[in-house]
Order: structure tokens, then C-alpha cells, then sequence
């Protein structure tokens, strides 16, 4: 999820749930090995367990990147196969790759051979006029043979031409039953699942076949889905009670990225999703996206959307109780 699944993000998320595995924006290998990596891949060990996705489609160099990211600490290195952009399709990797099921294999080989962490491959159920059934069969028997540790299926066709991305998230139906098929058929391969699972109720159903899921838009535009996570799918309680204590426990983050030169706005815009139909909501979204991009914006800012919100439903309240 480019430019939304950043440090500050993860940092907020991992708030709300202790299990649930985080990724990062997806980063090339180039700029792995030749960039600066504090900025593209650098991220907190309280993040963990946090995997790293690259895009690329040359196993050399995805193989170096990995050598590299796994010396940094991440759990997992993940391959995508699945992104349906321009710019991705011109790099040569994403979605593409799936008409290119040895060459991803050759991929996963190197990176197997490269690290000593699990190697990862997300992909679609196919692009463009490709057989979903005969596309999605070919690449997972190529990558499980070659060593692959887990695949994440989004449960689409990716349109490489016509479509953009957005409308590829939305516009091709999804097929679960093709991937629940993938599973029956590969029963010892760990796979996930992605793609339009809005709720952990719809999750839990998908865990009946499933070994994992994947959820990506409906946890970034409503945060607050993550404190079902613990309690809901693993047993456990929630690291906090609600939003309001999740951002307390945020503010030392907030704190410290704003005292190393980093904008108020960098950190808040994966905040706006929070407080969902609830009084004061709006005008917190609104606070933070006016007042947060201000030059000098810092905690007091963050403190006052937060006040928005408190303010508001305690005026609720009162208008209930009278």
C-alpha cells in the first residue's frame, strides 16, 4: 500500500494489536541496496512482527535486498506479484509477474537461498484474459517448489490495461472459491487470503478454509478494526481499551518523530480513519487535515483534535441523560 503503509502508520497499528503482521509500502530492490535505508526500510523494534515487500523481478538483485532487509530484523520478506499499476508494470514486477510463473520461482529460489527467514509470494488470481484457475494452479505449484514459505492470493484478476488501480481493488468480482480450491489443493502451504474483507466477522468465515487473512483498505480508513484482532481472533485482550487510549499511547511516538524534524501531518493523515460515526468525528477529521499541515504544527494540535472528539461525545452524553 504505497505512501499509506509507512513507519507512522505501522507504529499506530501495532498499538491496536500485538499479532497481526504488518507489511510496508512495497520498495524495489534498487532502492534497498542503492537508496538510503534508514529512510525506505528503516523501521522501530516495536513494530515487530513486521514484513518487509519488495517488487522487483530480477533474483540477484531481489536476492541482495533481502540478504540486506533480513540483517535489518524484518520477519518476513514478501514478493509481490500482485500491484497492477503503470509504474509497476513498467519496472517489470507486480501483477504482470503473473503471466511469468518460472521466472517468480526463480525469484523465490534465490531469496530462499539468500536469508534464513520466510520467503513470501502475493499474488492475483490472474491478469488480463489469463484462465484465473490455470494462472493461480500454475504460479503457486512453481513457488511452492521453489521454497515459498506462505502465498497471499488477492482474490481478483488484475486488469493491466483499462483499469487503474483503484478500480482494480473494486471492479473485477472476486472468486473465493478459486482460492479456497488453491488451499484443498495445497494443503501444507500456508496461504492467506485477501481482498474486499471489510470485517473480522467476514475474516473469521475465511478462516474456516483459510490459514490467514489479509486486510488492507478496511483497516487503514477504520483503524479501530484492529482492536478486534487479539481478542477476536487470537483469545487474547487487546493491548487498549479504545481509540482514545490507543492515541495516548501514541503521543510519545508523536513526540519524538516531531522533535527529529518530522511534519505533524507525516503522522496524523493515518489517524483520520479513527472515531467512525461518532459525534465530533468530521470536525476532527477536518482539524487535523487544516491544522495538522501548518508549519510548527506539533502536540498541541494533536491534542486538540483529540479534545474535538471528547468534547463532543460528552455533549452527547448530556443531551441523553436530559
Amino acid at each position: 500500500m504505497m505512501d499509506w503503509t509507512d513507519r507512522h502508520c505501522r507504529s499506530f497499528h501495532r498499538i491496536l494489536s500485538r499479532r497481526a503482521r504488518l507489511y510496508t509500502e512495497m520498495v524495489t530492490p534498487g532502492a534497498v541496496i542503492h537508496g538510503d535505508r534508514a529512510r525506505i526500510i528503516g523501521f522501530g523494534a516495536h513494530e515487530q512482527p513486521v514484513a518487509v515487500q519488495l517488487g522487483g523481478s530480477e533474483p540477484a538483485k531481489l536476492a541482495e535486498a533481502a540478504r540486506i532487509c533480513a540483517a535489518e530484523g524484518y520477519a518476513e520478506i514478501n514478493l509481490n506479484c500482485g500491484c497492477p499499476s503503470d509504474r509497476v508494470q513498467g519496472g517489470h514486477f507486480g501483477a504482470c509477474l503473473m503471466r511469468e510463473p518460472d521466472l517468480v520461482a526463480e525469484c523465490v529460489a534465490a531469496m530462499k537461498a539468500a536469508v534464513p527467514i520466510p520467503v513470501t509470494v502475493k499474488c492475483r488470481i490472474g491478469v488480463d484474459d489469463q484462465d484465473p484457475e490455470e494462472a493461480l494452479f500454475t504460479l503457486a505449484e512453481k513457488v511452492i517448489a521453489a521454497g515459498s514459505d506462505a502465498m497471499v492470493v488477492h482474490a481478483r484478476k488484475a486488469w493491466l490495461q483499462g483499469l487503474s488501480p483503484k478500480e482494480n481493488r473494486e471492479v473485477p468480482p472476486l472468486d473465493y472459491a478459486l482460492v479456497h480450491r488453491l488451499k484443498r489443493a495445497f494443503p501444507a502451504q500456508p496461504m492467506a487470503i485477501n481482498g474486499g474483507i471489510a470485517t473480522l466477522a467476514e475474516g473469521r468465515e475465511q478462516l474456516a478454509i483459510m490459514d490467514g487473512i489479509m486486510v488492507g483498505r478496511a483497516a487503514y480508513q477504520n483503524p479501530e478494526m484492529l482492536l478486534g484482532v487479539d481478542p477476536e481472533l487470537f483469545g487474547e485482550p487487546a493491548p487498549v481499551a479504545d481509540a482514545f487510549e490507543a492515541l495516548a499511547a501514541f503521543r510519545p511516538y508523536v513526540a519524538e518523530q516531531l522533535e527529529g524534524g518530522v511534519r505533524l501531518h507525516s503522522i496524523t493523515k493515518h489517524l483520520l480513519g479513527l472515531f467512525p460515526g461518532r459525534p465530533g468525528a468530521r470536525l476532527y477529521r477536518r482539524y487535523l487535515s487544516t491544522e495538522g499541515l501548518k508549519p510548527g504544527a506539533g502536540l498541541g494540535e494533536y491534542d486538540a483534535a483529540i479534545a474535538i472528539v471528547r468534547g463532543a461525545m460528552a455533549r452527547r452524553e448530556e443531551d441523553v441523560a436530559a
